[in-house]
Protein backbone atom coordinates (compact mmCIF):
# COMPACT_ATOMS: atom_id res chain seq x y z
CA UNK A 1 0.00 0.00 0.00
CA UNK A 2 3.20 2.40 0.82
CA UNK A 3 2.05 5.86 1.50
CA UNK A 4 -0.34 7.38 -0.68
CA UNK A 5 -1.16 11.67 -0.46
CA UNK A 6 2.41 11.86 1.70
CA UNK A 7 4.41 14.71 0.35
CA UNK A 8 8.15 15.27 1.14
CA UNK A 9 10.81 18.33 0.16
CA UNK A 10 13.19 17.19 -2.33
CA UNK A 11 16.40 18.18 0.30
CA UNK A 12 14.29 15.82 2.52
CA UNK A 13 13.77 19.06 5.47
CA UNK A 14 10.26 17.28 5.93
CA UNK A 15 7.88 14.54 5.17
CA UNK A 16 4.34 15.76 5.14
CA UNK A 17 0.66 13.10 5.08
CA UNK A 18 -1.64 15.63 3.42
CA UNK A 19 -5.60 15.64 4.67
CA UNK A 20 -7.50 17.14 2.10
CA UNK A 21 -9.66 20.38 3.19
CA UNK A 22 -6.97 20.90 5.94
CA UNK A 23 -4.58 24.07 4.46
CA UNK A 24 -2.91 21.37 2.17
CA UNK A 25 -2.23 23.84 -0.84
CA UNK A 26 -1.10 26.32 1.59
CA UNK A 27 1.68 23.32 3.30
CA UNK A 28 2.29 22.34 -0.02
CA UNK A 29 3.70 25.79 -0.92
CA UNK A 30 5.45 26.30 2.22
CA UNK A 31 7.31 23.38 1.58
CA UNK A 32 7.97 23.96 -1.88
CA UNK A 33 9.32 27.51 -1.21
CA UNK A 34 11.82 25.89 1.66
CA UNK A 35 13.44 24.09 -0.81
CA UNK A 36 13.37 26.25 -4.10
CA UNK A 37 13.00 30.19 -2.51
CA UNK A 38 9.45 30.76 -4.44
CA UNK A 39 6.54 29.58 -4.51
CA UNK A 40 5.00 26.93 -7.14
CA UNK A 41 3.03 28.57 -9.72
CA UNK A 42 -0.49 27.08 -9.88
CA UNK A 43 -2.32 24.91 -7.69
CA UNK A 44 0.38 22.91 -5.86
CA UNK A 45 -1.52 19.77 -6.26
CA UNK A 46 -0.42 19.98 -10.17
CA UNK A 47 2.89 20.10 -9.50
CA UNK A 48 4.79 17.26 -10.70
CA UNK A 49 8.46 18.66 -10.43
CA UNK A 50 10.02 20.27 -7.18
CA UNK A 51 8.60 17.97 -4.47
CA UNK A 52 8.45 14.12 -4.06
CA UNK A 53 4.78 13.34 -3.89
CA UNK A 54 3.85 9.46 -3.74
CA UNK A 55 1.66 9.92 -6.41
CA UNK A 56 4.96 10.35 -8.64
CA UNK A 57 6.81 7.03 -9.31
CA UNK A 58 10.08 8.19 -8.79
CA UNK A 59 8.99 9.42 -5.28
CA UNK A 60 7.89 6.44 -4.43
CA UNK A 61 11.19 4.96 -3.05
CA UNK A 62 12.89 8.20 -1.21
CA UNK A 63 9.94 8.44 0.61
CA UNK A 64 9.43 4.92 1.48
CA UNK A 65 13.28 4.98 2.64
CA UNK A 66 12.62 8.29 4.79
CA UNK A 67 9.58 7.49 6.60
CA UNK A 68 10.44 3.94 7.11
CA UNK A 69 13.83 4.97 8.83
CA UNK A 70 11.89 8.39 10.35
CA UNK A 71 14.90 10.06 8.57
CA UNK A 72 12.91 13.23 8.37
CA UNK A 73 10.59 15.38 10.94
CA UNK A 74 6.89 14.24 9.35
CA UNK A 75 3.92 15.91 10.38
CA UNK A 76 -0.15 16.40 9.21
CA UNK A 77 -2.57 18.62 9.56
CA UNK A 78 -6.41 18.36 10.58
CA UNK A 79 -9.53 20.50 10.59
CA UNK A 80 -13.07 20.43 12.58
CA UNK A 81 -15.22 18.19 11.22
CA UNK A 82 -18.34 20.07 11.00
CA UNK A 83 -16.05 23.06 9.02
CA UNK A 84 -14.47 20.54 6.93
CA UNK A 85 -17.42 18.30 5.48
CA UNK A 86 -19.38 22.00 4.95
CA UNK A 87 -16.45 23.60 2.89
CA UNK A 88 -16.66 20.11 0.95
CA UNK A 89 -20.12 20.75 -0.01
CA UNK A 90 -19.01 24.05 -1.02
CA UNK A 91 -16.33 23.73 -2.80
CA UNK A 92 -17.02 20.28 -4.34
CA UNK A 93 -20.93 20.12 -4.46
CA UNK A 94 -21.98 23.40 -5.66
CA UNK A 95 -18.81 24.81 -6.80
CA UNK A 96 -17.62 24.96 -10.36
CA UNK A 97 -13.72 23.54 -10.66
CA UNK A 98 -10.10 25.01 -12.04
CA UNK A 99 -10.81 22.75 -14.71
CA UNK A 100 -14.16 25.15 -15.21
CA UNK A 101 -16.78 21.70 -15.09
CA UNK A 102 -18.26 20.23 -12.07
CA UNK A 103 -16.01 18.12 -9.70
CA UNK A 104 -16.34 14.27 -10.60
CA UNK A 105 -18.19 14.74 -13.83
CA UNK A 106 -22.26 13.54 -12.80
CA UNK A 107 -21.66 13.21 -9.44
CA UNK A 108 -23.68 16.95 -8.85
CA UNK A 109 -26.68 15.42 -11.35
CA UNK A 110 -26.98 12.60 -9.74
CA UNK A 111 -27.11 14.21 -6.21
CA UNK A 112 -29.46 16.70 -7.28
CA UNK A 113 -31.82 13.99 -9.13
CA UNK A 114 -31.45 11.16 -6.09
CA UNK A 115 -30.93 13.42 -3.03
CA UNK A 116 -33.07 16.50 -4.00
CA UNK A 117 -29.99 18.81 -3.44
CA UNK A 118 -29.54 22.21 -4.76
CA UNK A 119 -26.27 24.08 -5.84
CA UNK A 120 -27.03 27.65 -6.99
CA UNK A 121 -27.83 26.91 -10.48
CA UNK A 122 -25.07 26.13 -13.62
CA UNK A 123 -22.58 28.28 -12.20
CA UNK A 124 -23.06 28.33 -8.32
CA UNK A 125 -24.44 31.92 -8.33
CA UNK A 126 -28.16 31.59 -7.60
CA UNK A 127 -29.70 31.42 -4.31
CA UNK A 128 -30.82 28.45 -2.84
CA UNK A 129 -31.45 26.73 0.73
CA UNK A 130 -28.17 26.07 1.63
CA UNK A 131 -28.96 24.74 5.02
CA UNK A 132 -31.45 22.10 3.39
CA UNK A 133 -29.59 21.25 0.31
CA UNK A 134 -26.51 20.76 3.31
CA UNK A 135 -27.98 18.34 5.10
CA UNK A 136 -29.22 16.47 2.25
CA UNK A 137 -25.79 16.35 1.18
CA UNK A 138 -24.90 15.24 4.50
CA UNK A 139 -27.29 11.94 3.97
CA UNK A 140 -25.23 10.92 0.58
CA UNK A 141 -21.57 11.41 2.39
CA UNK A 142 -23.04 9.45 4.63
CA UNK A 143 -24.41 6.82 2.71
CA UNK A 144 -20.96 6.71 0.95
CA UNK A 145 -19.30 6.43 3.71
CA UNK A 146 -21.40 3.66 5.69
CA UNK A 147 -22.37 1.60 3.20
CA UNK A 148 -19.90 2.83 0.04
CA UNK A 149 -22.96 3.33 -1.96
CA UNK A 150 -24.11 4.81 -4.30
CA UNK A 151 -20.08 5.34 -5.07
CA UNK A 152 -16.94 4.87 -2.60
CA UNK A 153 -16.40 7.88 -0.25
CA UNK A 154 -14.60 10.83 -1.54
CA UNK A 155 -11.09 11.60 -0.32
CA UNK A 156 -12.50 15.17 0.83
CA UNK A 157 -15.03 13.85 2.85
CA UNK A 158 -14.07 10.90 4.35
CA UNK A 159 -13.10 10.56 7.83
CA UNK A 160 -9.62 12.63 8.59
CA UNK A 161 -8.31 9.93 11.03
CA UNK A 162 -8.90 7.43 7.70
CA UNK A 163 -6.23 9.46 6.13
CA UNK A 164 -3.74 9.73 8.55
CA UNK A 165 -3.52 6.15 9.59
CA UNK A 166 -2.62 5.25 6.29
CA UNK A 167 1.13 6.69 7.43
CA UNK A 168 1.09 4.99 10.27
CA UNK A 169 -0.23 1.56 9.20
CA UNK A 170 2.78 1.36 6.93
CA UNK A 171 5.61 2.36 9.18
CA UNK A 172 5.24 5.68 9.78
CA UNK A 173 5.55 7.66 12.81
CA UNK A 174 4.02 11.40 13.06
CA UNK A 175 6.13 14.38 15.14
CA UNK A 176 3.90 16.65 14.82
CA UNK A 177 -0.52 16.89 14.36
CA UNK A 178 -1.21 20.35 13.70
CA UNK A 179 -4.76 22.16 13.84
CA UNK A 180 -5.77 24.30 10.52
CA UNK A 181 -7.26 26.41 13.47
CA UNK A 182 -4.16 27.18 14.89
CA UNK A 183 -2.28 26.90 11.91
CA UNK A 184 0.68 29.76 12.15
CA UNK A 185 1.61 28.37 15.80
CA UNK A 186 1.27 24.76 14.64
CA UNK A 187 3.43 25.42 11.33
CA UNK A 188 5.97 27.11 13.04
CA UNK A 189 6.53 24.66 15.61
CA UNK A 190 6.94 22.49 12.52
CA UNK A 191 9.25 25.10 10.70
CA UNK A 192 11.38 25.45 14.20
CA UNK A 193 12.20 21.56 14.40
CA UNK A 194 13.56 21.42 10.65
CA UNK A 195 16.57 22.78 8.74
CA UNK A 196 15.38 23.84 4.93
CA UNK A 197 17.48 25.41 2.69
CA UNK A 198 15.41 28.69 2.12
CA UNK A 199 13.91 30.39 5.52
CA UNK A 200 10.38 30.53 5.70
CA UNK A 201 8.74 33.87 7.50
CA UNK A 202 5.81 32.38 8.22
CA UNK A 203 3.69 36.00 8.46
CA UNK A 204 4.69 36.86 5.13
CA UNK A 205 3.18 33.58 3.35
CA UNK A 206 -0.14 34.46 1.80
CA UNK A 207 -2.88 31.43 2.06
CA UNK A 208 -3.15 29.42 -0.96
CA UNK A 209 -6.81 28.50 -0.50
CA UNK A 210 -7.57 26.68 -3.91
CA UNK A 211 -11.39 26.39 -3.65
CA UNK A 212 -11.77 30.09 -2.53
CA UNK A 213 -14.35 31.42 -4.60
CA UNK A 214 -15.08 28.12 -6.52
CA UNK A 215 -18.86 28.01 -5.23
CA UNK A 216 -21.32 30.39 -3.50
CA UNK A 217 -20.40 31.62 -0.45
CA UNK A 218 -21.44 30.29 3.06
CA UNK A 219 -24.38 32.54 3.62
CA UNK A 220 -24.48 31.28 7.43
CA UNK A 221 -22.44 30.48 10.51
CA UNK A 222 -21.48 27.25 10.75
CA UNK A 223 -24.02 26.11 13.67
CA UNK A 224 -26.68 26.84 11.77
CA UNK A 225 -26.50 24.36 9.47
CA UNK A 226 -26.66 21.43 11.90
CA UNK A 227 -29.51 20.51 13.51
CA UNK A 228 -30.09 17.32 15.95
CA UNK A 229 -30.43 14.90 12.94
CA UNK A 230 -27.60 16.38 11.22
CA UNK A 231 -25.22 16.25 14.29
CA UNK A 232 -26.08 12.87 14.80
CA UNK A 233 -24.77 11.99 11.33
CA UNK A 234 -21.63 14.33 11.89
CA UNK A 235 -21.03 11.73 14.78
CA UNK A 236 -21.48 8.44 13.19
CA UNK A 237 -19.37 9.58 10.34
CA UNK A 238 -16.62 11.08 12.37
CA UNK A 239 -16.49 9.97 15.94
CA UNK A 240 -13.13 9.08 15.93
CA UNK A 241 -11.75 12.57 14.62
CA UNK A 242 -13.60 14.13 17.09
CA UNK A 243 -12.23 12.16 19.89
CA UNK A 244 -8.35 11.83 18.54
CA UNK A 245 -8.27 15.45 17.30
CA UNK A 246 -9.81 16.81 20.51
CA UNK A 247 -12.56 18.69 18.80
CA UNK A 248 -15.71 19.89 20.46
CA UNK A 249 -18.55 17.56 19.05
CA UNK A 250 -21.42 19.66 21.36
CA UNK A 251 -20.48 22.72 19.65
CA UNK A 252 -20.70 22.97 16.01
CA UNK A 253 -19.86 26.91 16.77
CA UNK A 254 -17.14 26.32 18.79
CA UNK A 255 -13.85 25.22 16.07
CA UNK A 256 -11.35 25.11 18.49
CA UNK A 257 -10.01 22.21 19.84
CA UNK A 258 -10.40 21.35 23.40
CA UNK A 259 -6.89 19.67 24.52
CA UNK A 260 -4.13 18.76 23.25
CA UNK A 261 -3.68 15.57 20.62
CA UNK A 262 -1.78 12.99 22.15
CA UNK A 263 0.45 11.18 19.73
CA UNK A 264 0.63 8.03 21.45
CA UNK A 265 -2.85 7.13 21.52
CA UNK A 266 -3.24 8.78 17.25
CA UNK A 267 -0.18 5.86 17.06
CA UNK A 268 -1.85 2.99 18.98
CA UNK A 269 -5.15 3.66 17.62
CA UNK A 270 -4.54 4.05 13.85
CA UNK A 271 -1.45 1.82 13.80
CA UNK A 272 -4.06 -1.31 13.52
Amino acid sequence: MGFPGTWMTESESVVYRVVPKCACSTIGQIMYYSDHGRFYDGDIHDAQTGLHKWAQEHSQEPITRNVQGHGSYAFTCVRNPYARILSSFFDKICGIQRNGNRYRGNLVPSLIYNYGIEVGGDDGKEEFDQIRSFRRFLLFARDTIRWRKPMEPDIHWSAMSGHVSTFVVNGGRYDKIIWTEAFNEGMGEVLGAIETPVAVDLNAIPRFNESEGHGPKRAHPVEDYFDDLSMHLVYEIYKKDFDLFRYDFENPGNKMPLGEIDLDEVHAKLGQ
